[in-house]
């Protein structure tokens, strides 16, 4: 029987051992790519729904997924009160308690959909956060803010639309990495203890499909082509930027719209999986080394009827692509990777616009923007329904990712979180 690929990936460090399993520290789970090593812990929900454990207020507005490490949840969100802006609380995950919340800005942004986007990045005695005016953070683990940095501000930074920045910064090694958008400074890496600048990635040659400025996904990293380097989906398409220094190598255009580039790529080996929504499509590159750096070769390209993920991202298991399929909607869909081939989908789940996704235990849990939770296997042999159920809170748009740690899924909804057992 053949593994799950995400096994494969431990050399990023993040699966080093099962306690570190069960923390979910950062967007997306440790190794940023939605899949849980957990297993034993989720068979079927047709019978009966998860039991609810704890549902508490006080996260605050917006629509960020939650981080959990050394037993305490991490989410940001629009605060009002005593302590107005926008920033960081920490819950205990034994019973939801509230233990501390520290605002980043003095002031709530402003932007289409307001509220919070980051999932904070937890390293140690400390955690990262961007806010959705444009500001990184690093923030110890007992609420101190350490330092900050304003995009704008220092590099002029910009998004290529105007629903705020959401991205969740990436910590590697002794340096955090984040994309300000700004054309000499489209991607910056900071000293993650001080916050220094420790190279700017100018912007070099790229396609006219899309917009200037960063777009809505997160850096993950590829060692493509044998090159260390950052991946990142951004206004005018996917990028690629040398880990060492920040040099720009390449950019894949054609999967750029000039609306809303949002899912994070997959980044597998030597290739890349991009998709993204508003009528664009999805495609497989492969990078390929070029002088001292690489570049990004198109292996296909599929047409938007075919596969665009509009938000909600995508989880690569057993070769296969696994997501929400068509703008404003997440009809599950299974892709063999390799080829573009669709095996099954797109199907008709049981709640509707689009679905955010996480993979665990064989089978992919899918949470629609109209609240609705269901499971399904993860399997390319056919679409199997495993059962749904809607939460016991809902409102808004649903759109913060599902979270499994330690046996228990967490679901963010505004300012609730809300905690069942598996």
């Amino acid at each position: 029987m053949k593994r799950p690929v995400f096994l494969a990936l431990s050399c990023l460090g993040a699966l080093s051992n099962l306690t570190q399993a069960k923390d979910w520290p950062q967007w997306r789970g440790p190794d940023r790519t939605g899949l849980s090593s957990e297993t034993g812990v989720i068979k079927t929900w047709e019978k009966s729904a998860p039991k609810l454990l704890w549902n508490v207020e006080g996260s605050g507005r917006g629509f960020s997924s939650v981080s959990i490490a050394e037993g305490v949840l991490y989410t940001t969100g629009n605060f009002k009160g005593d302590k107005e802006g926008q920033g960081v609380s920490a819950f205990s995950i034994k019973d939801g308690k509230l233990l501390w919340q520290t605002p980043v800005t003095d002031f709530v942004p402003e932007h289409g959909y307001g509220g919070a986007r980051s999932a904070p990045t937890v390293d140690g005695d400390r955690l990262y956060l961007t806010t959705s005016n444009g500001v990184i953070a690093c923030v110890s683990t007992k609420g101190k803010l350490l330092w900050s940095k304003d995009f704008k501000k220092e590099w002029n930074g910009k998004m290529m639309s105007g629903w705020g920045f959401s991205e969740s910064p990436l910590v590697d090694g002794d340096r955090v990495v984040c994309t300000p958008g700004a054309n000499e400074a489209f991607m910056v890496s900071l000293d993650k203890k001080t916050g220094a600048t420790k190279w700017k990635s100018k912007l070099g040659e790229v396609g006219k499909k899309g917009k200037d400025g960063a777009g809505y996904g997160s850096i993950v990293i590829s060692n493509g082509g044998g090159v260390k380097q950052y991946v990142q989906m951004t206004g005018r398409g996917v990028i690629g930027v040398r880990a060492k220094d920040g040099r720009f190598m390449w950019n894949y255009n054609k999967v750029a719209n000039s609306t809303a580039n949002i899912p994070t790529p997959i980044a597998d080996g030597d290739h890349i999986f991009c998709s993204t929504g508003y009528g664009t499509g999805s495609a497989l590159l492969k990078i390929v080394p070029k002088g001292s750096g690489a570049i990004a070769e198109e292996v296909y390209f599929l047409k938007p009827k075919t596969l665009q993920n509009h938000h909600g991202g995508m989880v690569l298991v057993d070769g296969h692509i696994y997501c929400g399929h068509k703008h404003n909607g997440g009809d599950p869909i299974c892709i063999e990777m390799k080829s573009g081939e669709v095996k099954w989908g797109p199907e008709k789940g049981p709640g509707h616009g689009s679905a955010c996704i996480t993979y665990v235990d064989g089978h992919l849990i899918y949470r629609y923007q109209s609240g609705h939770v269901s499971l399904v296997k993860a399997t390319p042999k056919g679409y199997e329904f495993k059962g749904s159920f809607m939460p016991v809170h809902q409102e808004a748009e649903s759109w913060a990712h599902p979270v499994v740690s330690d046996g228990k899924l967490y679901l963010r909804e505004q300012n609730r979180i809300m905690c069942y057992e598996l």
